[in-house]
């Protein structure tokens, strides 16, 4: 399964010549200038919440590829209401559905949600993705918590993309015991150096969790990586 990371907590995932995009900040993040979005493919885009590091670039790539955004109902809404984004599909806590490319159930996030002009983001949530190739959970920006306990029992999960960066989210000590949690031995790192209060530590990120022995990955902007 290939993933590009396009810095911050974006990223793409190719499923059998689909393309899921997740969270796309790209045009205002400074570390992402050499990124052109209008390269980028999306036939679905993936939204956890509200915030403009999380949504920046949404509007842009759906007009210009007519992508499905799965998201919580609050968000898709604001999209239709605000800028005529009408191809949405909306889910809620708990809730999961059968897309072409696979399953996607929408889950819980310890975080914060709202929209870049106060609106109400609804709950921040996290995706876990199954397909036929492999299945993966998307944490958003979130906290540790208990609920990812259940996915591990529950879901088979082949590799997780967790935020690492502290302040805002989990750290990296956090986030490995949350790769323990959803079994998984594979984790891409995400939310981190973007700026000042996310910088971390490179070498003590993976040693953190090369003592749990899992991978942590922390691809360059732009580095296509095969899970």
């Amino acid at each position: 399964m290939l993933v590009t990371f396009y810095g911050h907590g974006c990223f793409k995932v190719d499923i059998n010549g689909t393309h899921l995009l997740f969270d796309p900040f790209i045009t205002p993040n400074e570390k992402a200038k050499h990124i052109d979005i209008s390269t980028i493919p999306a036939d679905y885009i993936l939204i956890s919440h509200g915030h403009e590091d999380h949504i920046a670039d949404v509007k842009r790539i759906a007009e210009r590829t007519n992508a499905t955004l799965i998201s919580n109902f609050e968000i898709i809404s604001w999209f239709d209401k605000n800028f005529g984004v009408s191809n949405g599909h909306p889910m809620n806590h708990g809730g999961s559905w059968n897309f072409p490319f696979g399953k996607v159930k929408y889950v819980n996030a310890i975080h914060s949600s709202t929209l870049p002009d106060g609106s109400p983001g609804g709950n921040p949530g996290g995706f876990i993705v199954e397909t036929v190739e492999k299945s993966f959970y998307y944490a958003g920006d979130t906290a540790l918590h208990m609920d990812m306990k259940l996915i591990g029992e529950y879901h088979h999960i082949d590799f997780a993309l967790l935020p690492i960066g502290d302040n805002f989210t989990m750290g990296y000590d956090d986030a490995s015991i949350a790769a323990e949690m959803v079994k998984t031995k594979t984790v891409v790192g995400l939310h981190y150096d973007t700026f000042g209060f996310i910088e971390i530590d490179h070498q003590k990120a993976k040693e953190t969790f090369k003592k749990k022995n899992i991978n942590l990955l922390l691809p360059k902007i732009g580095e296509e990586i095969n899970l």
